[in-house]
């Protein structure tokens, strides 16, 4: 199941100690910001990690396309309405995470008044293109 998450649930959940420091002063905390089970990451030998940046404009429309792996969206401003084959639009605000499926056709539109900014962060096959594109139906 894809769902997004808000931070401050997914902080209120878990707060892991990793590190102390010399002095014994603090302790340094993870904050979780999303957790999914998913299917479809590469199993090659070797795996690229991506991170990308990007910025939609107000009225922006991504490609109609699919992804070869699944690619996790963290908002950073504005909302990101995501429309995927055969479920109901999802929309992602700033501080949401998404998991995009792998397989599975889709498109992106900023309908806010704001860019919509976001980070992505994909495992994929070294050299593998970030997405395929479809065409409309």
């Amino acid at each position: 199941m894809h769902e997004k998450s808000d931070v401050e649930v997914m902080t209120a959940a878990l707060s892991v100690v990793v590190t102390r420091t010399a002095k014994d002063r603090g302790m340094a905390r993870l904050t979780p910001l999303h957790r999914e089970t998913v299917q479809g990451l590469p199993t090659v030998p070797d795996q690229e990690i991506r991170v990308l940046f990007a910025t939609l404009l107000p009225g922006d429309v991504t490609p109609y396309h699919s992804h070869r792996h699944p690619v996790t969206v963290y908002m950073l401003e504005g909302t990101f309405t995501l429309a995927l084959d055969g479920r109901d639009p999802v929309e992602i605000k700033a501080g949401q995470v998404f998991v995009e499926p792998s397989g599975v056709n889709m498109t992106g539109h900023n309908r806010g008044d704001v860019p919509a900014s976001m980070a992505l962060f994909y495992v994929c096959e070294p050299d593998e293109p970030f997405a395929d594109p479809v065409n409309p139906r």
